[in-house]
C-alpha cells in the first residue's frame, strides 16, 4: 500500500497481490490517517497491507528538504501505529504528473482535486514496485 502524505490529505494507492500493478484507492483527510480513524483503519481491515510505501518528496538534486522529513516522520509514526514496516520512494514530480493525466482526462481543476494524491501514490508505487520486479530477478 502505498501513501501520498499531504498536510491535508493523504492519497492511498494499493498494489495487486502478484506486486506488479499499481492502482489509486482513495483520499482520506491527513488528520483521520495520522489519529487512526476508523476511516484509516477500516481501508487497512479491507485491504491487508503488508508493507507502506510513502512517498518522499526530494528536492530535484535528491536531497531531503524539510517537507521531506515532516513527511518521513509522519509515515514512520503511521506505520508504526500500523505494525507496518515502512519503505519510502521518491515522488518528485508525482503529483504534476498525476494532474497532467487527470487534465488529459478531461478533469478541470476542480474536478480532480480530490483525485490527485491517490493517483500520485499509484504512479510512484508503480514505480517502486518495477524497480522491486527488476531487482528480484537479478
Amino acid at each position: 500500500m502505498a501513501l501520498d502524505i499531504g498536510e491535508k490529505r493523504v492519497g492511498v494507492a494499493i498494489s495487486d497481490p502478484a506486486m506488479r500493478v499499481a492502482s489509486p484507492l482513495c483520499v482520506l483527510p491527513a488528520a483521520e490517517v495520522a489519529s487512526g480513524a476508523k476511516s484509516w483503519r477500516r481501508v487497512l481491515d479491507d485491504w491487508e497491507p503488508e508493507l507502506l510505501v510513502c512517498g518522499l518528496p526530494l528536492t530535484l538534486s535528491g536531497e531531503r528538504g524539510p517537507q521531506a522529513q515532516r513527511i518521513a516522520e509522519a509515515a514512520e509514526r503511521i506505520a508504526s501505529a500500523c505494525g507496518l514496516p515502512l519503505e519510502f520512494a521518491d515522488e518528485r514530480l508525482s503529483s504534476a504528473e498525476a494532474k497532467r493525466s487527470l487534465r488529459d482526462s478531461g478533469y478541470d481543476e476542480a474536478s480532480m482535486r480530490g483525485k490527485i494524491d491517490m493517483i500520485a501514490a499509484s504512479l510512484f508505487l508503480q514505480s517502486w514496485l518495477d524497480s522491486h520486479e527488476t531487482q528480484q530477478e537479478r
